[in-house]
């Protein structure tokens, strides 16, 4: 009889294995614990939403919307994606939840599975995921150079080396008009010679020519206006003052022309850190403000900002010292029957103690036992059974010096605390 065949993961997904979950577990904590420390509190939105909620929010010329989401008609007829980014979702639920009233400052964190469908390639993946931070409601420049503190902090408390922030201000709708015209001319007949993207986006949105990463391509772009040279008073205003609270707090960063961000909704500051590890796509977290993104999905003139780093990519940039591994567990070694069932309790008792402890469930001689613990790479191993139980004692191991000492049954768990 032939074998079943074996049923693959759908391309551009990938699973995420003992050995390497551990740096990811690492990375969401650093995660959590920095934007709690900013003052960020987590919200959950669902992985489904409406198909209008990223046309309308993450603009229908974008390349997400145009050739990206996974969109689909559902079972009675509604229009909806799987999201492909999270700032529309956040949006959404800070308006339907009246989130400007029931708290005191608007400043929310998520993570979570996004998707989108483009070639794979290392550190881009069709299921991909991302912390997602932003603050709505405040406007002053001292928040943008927040966002970016937050940013840069996750970065460096990661330990990721050689990293740079760039930065860049792409204005207004007051102003972003006289740019674009200007861009416009300045191509002039060298427009025919761009790649067809480039063509399509100087009607939809000639901003994201800057994007373009066609080799054929950059000697044209590297000649075009830049953005800065073009913004009104307020945003050339607002763009100094993000530098200033910058600078007095130490970050260094590099300003962009090409930095315009892939998105519809971007207005003034806007931002990267790059990993220079991690080759060409080398993004490790970007975003910017988005000051009219809440009236347009339904809300109050609102502002807002924030950022989206990818966690694929902030893993493969961790350095080899990162210290990923959990605490080693405490092994205890049972012999014979009444050693066993002595162990089961022990093993409780430590696990209810707030310590890893583990043992071998299956009935097995001393010597296995003591290779598994090998295995684990446990820092204390205890050996129940026989003499110890008429004692009252336990042996314990301390399987990084080699020591081995009798001790009381009761003072067990504060022994393996005092070594763990």
């Amino acid at each position: 009889m032939a074998a079943t065949p074996m049923i693959a993961a759908i391309r551009g997904t990938h699973d995420i294995l003992p050995g390497d979950v551990e740096k990811w577990q690492y990375v969401e904590r650093v995660a959590r614990e920095s934007c709690e420390r900013y003052g960020y509190v987590e919200i959950r939105t669902p992985i489904i939403e409406r198909e209008e909620l990223f046309a309308k929010g993450t603009g229908e010329s974008t390349d997400i919307v145009q050739k990206e989401m996974y969109a689909f008609t559902d079972k009675g007829g509604e229009r909806v994606t799987l999201r492909p980014e999270a700032t529309p979702s956040m949006v959404r639920a800070y308006i339907a939840h009246n989130l400007e009233h029931a708290m005191p400052a608007a400043k929310l964190y998520a993570m979570g599975p996004m998707f989108r469908y483009e070639r794979p390639q290392k550190g881009r993946y069709r299921q991909f995921h991302q912390l997602d931070v932003e603050v709505f409601g405040m406007e002053n420049p001292a928040v943008d150079a927040e966002v970016i503190d937050l940013a840069w902090t996750l970065v460096t408390q990661l330990g990721i080396a050689q990293a740079e922030l760039v930065i860049n201000s792409v204005g207004c709708p007051a102003c972003r008009p006289v740019f674009q015209a200007a861009l416009l001319a300045a191509l002039g007949d060298n427009l025919g010679r761009l790649c067809g993207d480039c063509q399509r986006r100087s009607a939809t949105n000639p901003l994201r020519i800057y994007d373009c990463k066609v080799p054929a391509d950059q000697p044209i772009i590297d000649g075009l206006p830049h953005s800065v040279d073009y913004l009104c008073e307020p945003c050339a205003t607002h763009f100094v003052g993000v530098k200033t609270h910058l600078d007095a707090i130490g970050i260094a960063w590099r300003q962009s022309h090409r930095l315009v961000r892939g998105l519809d909704y971007y207005v003034r500051t806007t931002f990267e850190v790059l990993g220079q590890a991690l080759g060409a796509q080398n993004a490790l977290l970007g975003g910017g403000r988005y000051d009219g993104l809440v009236k347009q999905l339904g809300g109050g003139d609102r502002a807002g900002i924030g950022f989206a780093a990818g966690l694929e990519r902030l893993v493969l940039a961790l350095p080899e010292s990162a210290p990923v591994a959990p605490p080693a567990p405490a092994f205890v070694v049972a012999i014979g029957d009444e050693g066993r069932a002595a162990a089961w309790l022990l093993v409780r008792e430590l696990r209810q103690a707030g310590l890893a402890a583990q043992m071998e469930l299956e009935a097995k001689g001393v010597r296995a036992q003591m290779k598994r613990a090998d295995r684990l790479a446990t820092r204390v191993t205890l050996i129940v059974g026989g003499d110890e139980l008429a004692r009252g004692e336990v042996t314990l191991r301390d399987m990084a010096t080699g020591e081995q000492r009798a001790i009381a049954r009761e003072s067990v768990v504060t022994a393996v605390r005092d070594l763990l």
